[in-house]
């Protein structure tokens, strides 16, 4: 039976790290970080993440604004806002909370927030020094998965493992695997074109989920031993949340499982934090 690997745990380290650096920060009569989030519209969803994420402002000794915008906020009106943030020395990050509604253009809103503010890591310049093997803000999701990988492996024992990612989005699975690279690992990318799937993700010693579709990995598919990290996350019609990752039967072949709520969720928001406060110490 699998082990879980404690996301909330580890985070809370994370949180509790950069709390501490914080508050020397602040002994020293410098200011706290800040982080600017964008919220456009009332989806459900996203209002929680966003309330997640000032929580965590507060927990850490930051200095956080929420900017609440109404679902028929204009392209340009959102660029306008981001523009005047990027000038606000108060700021060290800035995040749009995805997804946007349908008449709003994601990707130029990225491109708009200026790269040494992108905590998200999202901007093509980030993506690019991750590319490069100089990385400065990494995307939050793929390096939470990595601080979770090095609870089971360690900082070395990555090298040579294989990693099947399972999705292929600028958000998690092409920028993670960009990181498992800089780890040493073998990394295989399925997608939606991607033939037999099954026999891609059997041969993995490490198997990532990040599609969205709830059950999409079977649990038979998993090499006895491997580890699991599920992204997905995914709401049933009787409002149980679930991965993408057949979990009980999963569990009974892997030797490490990330649980769904409670594995990769509480990491994503931890490094968003680690970012911040990077930029505010380095960047700026």
């Amino acid at each position: 039976m699998a082990q879980i690997i404690d996301g909330k745990a580890e985070a809370a380290k994370v949180r509790e790290e950069v709390a501490i650096k914080v508050k020397a920060r602040v002994a020293e009569g410098l200011r706290s970080p800040g982080l600017a989030v964008i919220l456009v519209g009332a989806n459900p969803a996203s209002s929680i993440y966003v309330n997640k994420k000032g929580d965590a402002c507060v927990e850490v000794g930051f200095e956080s604004q929420i900017i609440r915008k109404a679902k028929e906020t204009k392209q340009h009106e959102l660029e306008a806002l981001i523009d005047k943030l990027n000038e606000d020395d108060s700021i060290d990050g800035i995040l749009v909370q995805l997804p946007l509604p349908e008449h709003l253009s994601a990707d130029s809103l990225i491109d708009r927030i200026r790269a040494d503010k992108d905590v998200d890591g999202f901007h093509p310049y980030n993506l690019g020094r991750l590319a490069a093997r100089q990385p400065l803000l990494r995307p939050c999701t793929p390096y939470g998965v990595i601080r979770l990988l090095r609870t089971v492996f360690g900082k070395k024992d990555l090298k040579g493992k294989d990693c099947c990612i399972v999705g292929a989005s600028n958000i998690v699975g092409r920028p993670l695997m960009l990181e498992m690279l800089l780890e040493g690992a073998t990394v295989t990318v399925a997608h939606r074109f991607t033939k037999d799937l099954a026999a891609q993700v059997s041969r993995a010693d490490i198997v990532v989920a990040a599609v969205g579709k709830a059950g999409l990995i079977k649990g038979e598919w998993i090499k006895e031993g491997a580890t699991v990290i599920d992204v997905g996350i995914n709401r049933l019609e009787n409002g149980h949340l679930v991965g993408d990752v057949e979990f009980k039967e999963a569990s009974e072949r892997a030797a490490w499982i990330t649980p769904v709520p409670g594995g990769v969720g509480p990491m994503t928001v931890a490094i968003l934090l680690r970012n911040t406060l990077y930029a505010c110490e380095h960047l700026h």
